[in-house]
């Protein structure tokens, strides 16, 4: 099922029934300000399952979940003050941060060193979604067999038809991965240059 969110001014009614869809262990495909992504409720675990079986993604492969600001970000991981500095000037935007996690992240959530990777984007369907459920979203990017990134939702429906639970039209986006900064160390560490400018973190290292 495809339906249309207006991505400038979400509606209500509309964000209150796919965020029902997720408290009901959905998997759903939405925008973001880099991607379309996979996303399901942080605290579904069987639709965390779903969506690395979508992805083919190894047990291995951690995925990034979404944030509604800085403050809901401390509910989730350790934040130094250097990295809070930082994220202040960043978000919302194309970032997604590395950050070592705290125990409201689940254990299927986690890298080995007990990370996780954050997103606040900048996107007003995204940001609703997680304000509405009132914790995090998973987020991963939907990739095409030929390892390129979708931005057509309709192609996403077509590709992925009843496989989704719910598939959100916030209209085409220009499809680019986000940057990945690593915030666990004493300095920052770009660990991917996407579409976040980096050049500034590079030249504080």
């Amino acid at each position: 099922m495809i339906i249309k969110i207006n991505p400038k001014n979400p509606q209500p009614r509309l964000i209150r029934k796919v965020v029902d869809v997720l408290k009901e262990g959905g998997v759903i495909a939405y925008p973001t300000d880099t991607i379309y992504g996979l996303g399901c409720d942080l605290y579904q675990k069987a639709a965390i399952e779903r969506v690395h079986r979508l992805r083919k993604l190894s047990k291995n492969k951690r995925l990034s979940i979404i944030c509604a600001d800085l403050k809901d970000i401390s509910n989730y991981a350790h934040v130094p003050d250097y990295a809070y500095r930082i994220m202040r000037s960043l978000i919302p935007g194309p970032y997604t941060f590395i950050l070592e996690a705290t125990k409201l992240v689940p254990k299927i959530m986690l890298t080995n060193q007990k990370t996780v990777g954050i997103r606040v984007p900048d996107n007003n369907i995204s940001l609703a979604l997680v304000r509405e459920l009132e914790h995090p979203i998973i987020t991963t990017s939907v990739i095409k067999p030929d390892e390129s990134l979708y931005s057509d939702p309709e192609e996403i429906e077509q590709m992925f038809g009843k496989a989704l639970d719910l598939v959100i039209d916030g209209g085409t986006i220009v499809a680019a991965h986000s940057s990945i900064v690593d915030l666990t160390d004493d300095f920052p560490r770009v660990l991917r240059a996407g579409k976040g400018d980096v050049s500034f973190i590079r030249e504080q290292v």
